[in-house]
C-alpha cells in the first residue's frame, strides 16, 4: 500500500503540472493565434512562442505520466479501463504535439522573408492549431479524463465517489459542447462559446480536485483495490 500511495501522490503532482503548463502556454500563443500574418511580418517575439512550445512539451510528459503511474493500480479494477485511459492520454498528446509543430512552423515563417503565400500558410497552420485544441483538450479529454478516469475512480473508490461524478458529468459536457463547436466549423456564436465555457467548469474542477486531493492525501486507504491479501504480497480481489 505504501507504494500505491507514492504513486497516488505522483499522480496528483503530475496533474497539477498539467495546469501549470497548459494555461500559460495558451496565453503565450495568443500573438500567433490572433493574427498569424502580422506575427510573421515581424510584430512578434519568438522567445515567447518558443517558451510556450516548451511548456507544452512538458505538458505532454505530465499527461502521459498521469496515466503511467496509476496503471498498476487501476488495472486491478478494470484492465480495459486502464488501457483505455492510457490510450486516450496518448491520443490527446498527439493532438497537442501537432499543435506545437504548427506554432513552430509559424515561427519559422517569421524568420524568413514574409510574402503573400507565407501569410496564407501561417493562417492555415494557426487554423490547424485551433482544431488540435478543439479535438484534443476540447473533446478527447472528455472521454479520457472525464468518462474513463471518472468511471475507474468511482468504481474503485480511490477518491470520494461524489467527486468522481464531476468527472462523469464534466466529461459528458465537454464531449457534447466540443461536438457542437465542431459542427460550426470551429466558428461558434458568442452564445455557444459561453455555453462551452460553462460546460468545461465541472471537468476543470474534477482535474483540479484530483491533483490536490491525491498530492495531499493520496488515495483513500479503504479502497478495496489497495488492500493486500493475507500474505501481504498482492492486491485483494477487486470490487464487484
Amino acid at each position: 500500500m505504501a507504494l500505491d500511495q507514492k504513486r497516488a501522490r505522483a499522480f496528483g503532482v503530475l496533474y497539477l503540472i498539467t495546469f501549470a503548463t497548459s494555461i500559460p502556454a495558451l496565453a503565450l500563443y495568443q500573438p500567433v493565434l490572433d493574427d498569424p500574418v502580422a506575427y510573421i511580418a515581424g510584430y512578434g517575439h519568438d522567445t515567447q512562442i518558443l517558451f510556450g512550445a516548451l511548456l507544452e512539451l512538458f505538458l505532454i510528459i505530465a499527461n502521459i505520466g498521469t496515466a503511467v503511474v496509476i496503471v498498476p493500480i487501476v488495472r486491478r479494477q478494470s484492465e480495459e479501463g486502464a488501457i483505455g485511459y492510457v490510450t486516450a492520454r496518448l491520443v490527446e498528446c498527439t493532438f497537442i504535439l501537432v499543435g506545437i509543430l504548427c506554432v513552430l512552423g509559424i515561427v519559422t515563417l517569421r524568420q524568413q522573408t514574409a510574402g503573400a503565400a507565407e501569410g496564407t500558410v501561417a493562417y492555415t497552420l494557426a487554423a490547424i492549431k485551433d482544431w488540435t485544441f478543439l479535438l484534443g483538450p476540447g473533446w478527447v479529454v472528455g472521454w479520457g479524463n472525464g468518462l474513463i478516469l471518472g468511471y475507474l475512480m468511482y468504481r474503485s473508490g480511490l477518491v470520494p465517489r461524489r467527486a468522481a461524478w464531476l468527472g462523469l458529468i464534466g466529461g459528458s459536457l465537454i464531449i457534447v459542447s466540443g461536438t457542437a463547436v465542431m459542427f460550426t466549423a470551429n466558428q461558434p456564436s458568442s452564445a455557444l462559446r459561453s455555453l462551452q465555457g460553462i460546460a468545461t467548469i465541472p471537468e476543470f474542477l474534477w482535474e483540479l480536485f484530483l491533483g490536490i486531493y491525491c498530492m495531499v492525501w493520496g488515495f483513500k486507504r479503504d479502497a478495496p483495490i489497495l488492500q493486500v491479501d493475507a500474505r501481504g504480497d498482492g492486491p485483494a480481489a477487486t470490487t464487484a
